[in-house]
């Protein structure tokens, strides 16, 4: 009798499994929440002392606004949860560190295995319906204090009850007693339900994570052994951090619970006393699940990049002075565009002078500098065909503006910009660009200032600056090698960037190509002659600012 019993159980367990999943609830689709700034900046700001030495290296807001950093993340990031894009925003604005090294290998190992890529962004694809960051939970936050009347929450539903039997059975006073326990019910929930709704968000993104963590650990790939043994802990924590299966499975019979029987209220403070007790396993799994999550989408963008034929390589890592960016691309332009072309600059010990001609790409070209130099520093690769770039943070002066609302200048706005500049510099070594620096004041006293300025900054860090005052070229030879961007002869027009200054600026010729008559353009040519030789006659009498090198003071 005993193997008959057995034979018959083996045969009803697949219907069994069968019955039990009609009742299992439903798999989260995965969505690409749109998150705000702040909430992806979380991470980063909450590691506290994980990342002191970390602190001096971070990209300051004016710099990533000026490289264009945030748009350049959304493209890192489809199809990532805001764990995995919290990852990708503290390695792209504190840098990896020690850590790119392992970072570049887990990635390569991923690149030489599409099998596994691809298992492994379909297993962490249910994090993906987390629709908010915890990050701040898991590491700052402090648990709810519990108030001792909780745990006598539930006399007032039996209270409740009690009252409204007295009423219909006995007499009209008992509704004086079901009026005390909803006065009570009712305010007691509405003191809560500002926490109560972000905290059952919270619980679903949790439950996100040991999800992901059971999965991966079951999976048996290469990538997962961090995650071994943590589906058997997490499974009983997830199901220990739900609701009663009536709850979940009836969610308007639930609300009458909440409200007459405070449940939603006590399974706060139950759910918060679990997270908050067992955080040191959260926060593990947190960690797994977003590293290995941004490895992911780091190995998809680049084999994205390599199936359609776009440059990129690993970086090599070099001495402060020393930057070779060979074939370097701006991964935001579009391909194609005359601005998109690769683009090369080489310098040893000294930084670079960069100019062109009106609207030929010198910002563009520093911000494809400075967006390498900070792939590079994060992720370990960079949009070139070759490159050796220094391990350090960027600071740049791209777009300063004048304030309305703050009273202040353009140029005061340089100022105070070129005043931070100089502070990171002497902070640390840094790599500095400079697009048109100084340009709120007249050309005298711009290049008075940019000169002194520059050739101070130029000291202590890595400087790439461009500017329309060409005669910054010689000012500053002695710090910056002078390069230029200019259209290669032939047909294509390719940008390149070869050594020099640039011989003649083109401000005055592009009044014709942008429609203005052809009086105006002639009576700007007169002037642009006369102040020409206005400046002729001054380095006859011996004033001019071309020298070799700076005045000593």
């Amino acid at each position: 009798m005993t193997p008959f019993l057995f034979q018959l159980l083996r045969a009803w367990r697949p219907l069994g499994r069968r019955i039990a999943s009609l009742f299992k609830p439903a798999e989260p689709v995965p969505q690409d929440h749109r998150f705000a700034p702040s909430d992806l900046a979380q991470l980063l700001r909450v590691r506290g002392v994980d990342r002191t030495a970390d602190r001096a290296g971070e990209l300051d807001d004016p710099t990533w606004r000026d490289l264009l950093l945030e748009r350049y993340l959304d493209t890192l990031s489809p199809e990532v949860s805001i764990f995995g894009r919290q990852v990708l925003y503290r390695r792209l604005r504190a840098g990896a560190g020690a850590d790119v090294s392992a970072q570049r290998a887990r990635v390569s190992t991923l690149l030489d295995d599409p099998a596994q890529l691809d298992a492994l962004h379909g297993k962490l694809a249910c994090v993906r319906a987390a629709d908010i960051e915890v990050a701040t939970l898991l590491f700052e936050d402090e648990p709810p204090l519990r108030p001792g009347w909780i745990g006598h929450l539930l006399w007032l539903p039996l209270l409740l009850v009690a009252s409204i039997a007295a009423a219909l059975l006995v007499s009209a006073w008992g509704w004086v007693g079901a009026g005390v326990a909803m006065y009570f019910l009712v305010t007691t929930r509405m003191r809560y339900q500002d926490r109560i709704g972000p905290w059952r968000r919270s619980l679903r993104a949790l439950q996100m994570l040991l999800r992901a963590c059971s999965l991966l650990d079951a999976s048996g790939l290469p990538l997962t052994g961090p995650f071994a043994g943590r589906a058997d802990v997490g499974g009983r924590l997830s199901r220990a951090l739900s609701r009663s299966p009536v709850a979940e499975a009836a969610p308007d019979m639930a609300e009458y619970a909440n409200w007459f029987l405070a449940a939603e209220l006590r399974h706060y403070f139950h759910s918060a006393g679990l997270v908050f007790g067992q955080r040191a396993f959260l926060r593990e799994c947190f960690w797994l699940c977003a590293e290995l999550e941004a490895d992911v989408a780091l190995a998809r963008h680049l084999r994205a990049r390599a199936h359609e034929g776009a440059a990129w390589c690993w970086a090599d890592s070099a001495g402060q002075r020393t930057l070779q960016l060979m074939g370097g691309v701006h991964p935001l332009l579009e391909d194609g565009g005359a601005r998109s072309s690769a683009l090369s600059i080489a310098l040893e010990g000294k930084g670079a002078f960069l100019s062109g001609q009106n609207g030929v790409g010198k910002s563009t070209f520093l911000r494809t500098v400075g967006l390498n130099l900070t792939a590079a520093r994060a992720f370990g690769f960079c949009y070139a065909r070759r490159a050796t770039l220094p391990a350090l943070p960027v600071v740049a002066s791209m777009q300063n503006e004048d304030s309305l609302l703050g009273g202040q200048s353009l140029y005061i706005a340089e100022l105070a910009r070129a005043r931070e500049l100089l502070e990171s510099a002497s902070a640390r070594p840094v790599v500095c660009l400079i697009d048109e620096v100084f340009r709120g004041t007249n050309h005298e006293e711009a290049v008075s200032a940019a000169a002194a300025v520059v050739d101070a900054l130029a000291q202590d860090a890595l400087v790439l600056v461009s500017s329309h005052n060409l005669v910054l070229g010689t000012l500053l030879a002695h710090r910056l090698d002078p390069w230029r961007i200019v259209r290669a002869a032939g047909s294509d027009g390719a940008l390149q960037v070869e050594a020099g200054v640039l011989g003649r600026t083109n401000g005055v010729a592009l009044l014709a190509e942008h429609g203005f008559d052809g009086g105006i353009q002639q009576q700007a040519e007169r002037v642009a002659a006369w102040l020409a030789g206005q400046r002729r006659s001054e380095d006859g009498a011996g004033i001019t600012l071309a020298q070799p090198a700076l005045p000593s003071c």
